[in-house]
């Protein structure tokens, strides 16, 4: 139990630190639910940024892998979209759709296709969750869990696999979405 309550104290303590460093944004957390609206707030981040990551890589770099050992970078998006709906389901209590999307989709629209389809699923688990939600118990890898601990594990396995993305595009000279630098507004002429 211990080993939990500080996993989900890091996870929060992470999640934190990214909005730190995001200053385009800052969540507004909901009075009434503080805890599920940030963790909202964090999912729509690193969503953003992994859509934007599958898009900026080129179609020809889908199959790009740095070793034999690891998988392609279009392996790892469909990676992130299958755990989409194993972590969300969770939370929903519904039975995994498990759609194979690493093994069964190979090219780069069918991947963000997938990628898309798996976040639009996981929305209704965030959109859904208040904090008295949030703290209803589930199954999750044969320990009991809080709804908000598989989310917040669901953000940070989404963030483990943006950074092999980043590492990826970084290899193959592309600037990664949460790198790029904020537009500023043009001065009007």
């Amino acid at each position: 139990m211990r080993t939990s309550l500080r996993t989900l104290l890091f996870c929060l303590l992470a999640s934190a630190a990214v909005v730190a460093q995001n200053k385009s944004a800052a969540a507004t957390p909901s009075p009434d639910n503080p805890l599920s609206t940030f963790n909202k707030y964090m999912y729509g981040h690193v969503k953003d940024i992994l859509l934007r990551s599958a898009d900026k890589m080129p179609e020809e770099s889908y199959s790009f892998k740095p070793i034999d050992t690891v998988r392609s970078y279009g392996q790892i998006v469909g990676h992130v979209a299958d755990a989409q709906y194993m972590f969300c389901s969770i939370a929903l209590g519904d039975k995994n759709p498990a759609p194979k999307i690493e093994q069964t989709k190979t090219t780069k629209a069918d991947l963000i296709a997938a990628l898309k389809e798996a976040f639009a699923y996981c929305d209704k688990a965030y959109d859904g969750m208040t904090d008295a939600s949030a703290a209803q118990m589930v199954k999750f890898f044969d320990h009991d869990a809080p709804k908000l601990g598989v989310l917040t594990v669901n953000n940070m396995h989404d963030l483990e696999h943006y950074g092999n993305l980043v590492t990826y595009m970084r290899m193959k000279g592309i600037v990664p979405p949460s790198s790029e630098q904020a537009q500023q507004p043009q001065p009007k002429k």
